[in-house]
């Protein structure tokens, strides 16, 4: 039986091309089915106050940086979205006077124009803002050297090959509205996927690399960071892939309610509780990977129900 058209854009994959089953099933999930959504490599966390949540999501990454040595460096794979955390991680880094020298940080994704990944000097840059908000306001005798700071920027390979040099042992990122980590969008309705999305196995093999951004992505981060001026936001971007990803010991999601909807953050729960990878939900594969946990502020869970504005 032929897949559904896409509701949100004609061309391309996304969740609305889904079975109505699935759909249906997600939309009647309480927040206590959340939480009863847990199973091996699958964690469901729920946290009663704002402070809470962000603290625990930058306690997160002092964890993973606490147990680098000289001799075996780790690090974290961290995004732009939440970033309320990153003052907080830098706070509790000058606090504890935790050295970072010998720890490293990678940046999930950067914005690409005119064939080009941004610089800092573009108003939405995410390194810009991961510097400001969080690694400039850490003490300078503390703070992590430059070299062990990795955005994909440059060299895509090398920032690949990092991975295999230094151990991820949290990639820790939101779920944006099309249901993607990072910038792992579905892809677009045409040519060899014309008639259906990509496997997960086909998809998974995707690494740090330049990509299209669903118009729902577009939208969102106008939304998000722009004040809602589409205009400003790129429709390209680097970002980091599911090679990477499945390199990371542990994915941690955060889900503050305002990025993705009450729908959304129960539609990808399901689907990676279940076992249903499908890339039109691309955060559906984490399904597959062995340790992953979603992270929920209670008030930001909502309620599938029609409430008229």
């Amino acid at each position: 039986m032929a897949r559904a058209i896409s509701k949100l854009a004609p061309g391309w994959w996304d969740y609305t091309t889904l079975d109505s089953e699935i759909l249906n099933d997600a939309a009647a999930l309480t927040a206590k089915d959340l939480e009863q959504l847990s199973r091996p490599g699958f964690k469901v966390c729920i946290y009663d106050t704002v402070e809470e949540f962000y603290t625990a999501e930058a306690l997160e990454y002092i964890e993973a940086w606490r147990q680098t040595t000289p001799d075996n460096p780790t690090g974290v794979c961290g995004p732009i979205g939440p970033t309320e955390h990153l003052p907080l991680v830098a706070r509790i880094v000058n606090a504890i006077g935790l050295n970072l020298r010998d720890a490293h940080f990678w940046g999930m994704d950067e914005w690409v124009e005119n064939g080009k990944i941004v610089s800092t000097d573009h108003p939405l840059s995410f390194s810009k803002c991961d510097r400001e908000m969080c690694f400039d306001r850490i003490k300078p005798e503390l703070r992590m050297p430059a070299e062990n700071m990795h955005f994909p920027t440059g060299d895509l390979a090398a920032f690949t090959r990092s991975f295999d040099e230094i151990k991820c042992l949290l990639m820790q990122g939101g779920q944006g509205e099309i249901k993607h980590w990072a910038f792992n969008d579905p892809v677009k309705r045409e040519g060899a996927y014309a008639d259906a999305p990509p496997s997960p196995e086909e998809y998974r093999k995707l690494a740090t690399r330049l990509v299209d951004l669903h118009p729902v992505t577009v939208i969102q981060n106008a939304r998000t960071s722009g004040g809602g001026n589409v205009a400003l936001v790129p429709t390209r971007a680097s970002t980091v892939g599911p090679v990477e990803t499945w390199k990371s010991a542990k994915v941690s999601i955060w889900h503050p309610g305002h990025h993705d909807n009450p729908f959304g953050i129960r539609l990808s729960a399901l689907m990676i509780s279940k076992r249903i990878p499908d890339s039109s939900v691309p955060m559906s594969l984490l399904a597959d990977h062995p340790n992953v946990q979603f992270n929920y502020l209670r008030s930001g869970i909502g309620e599938v129900v029609v409430d008229m504005h």
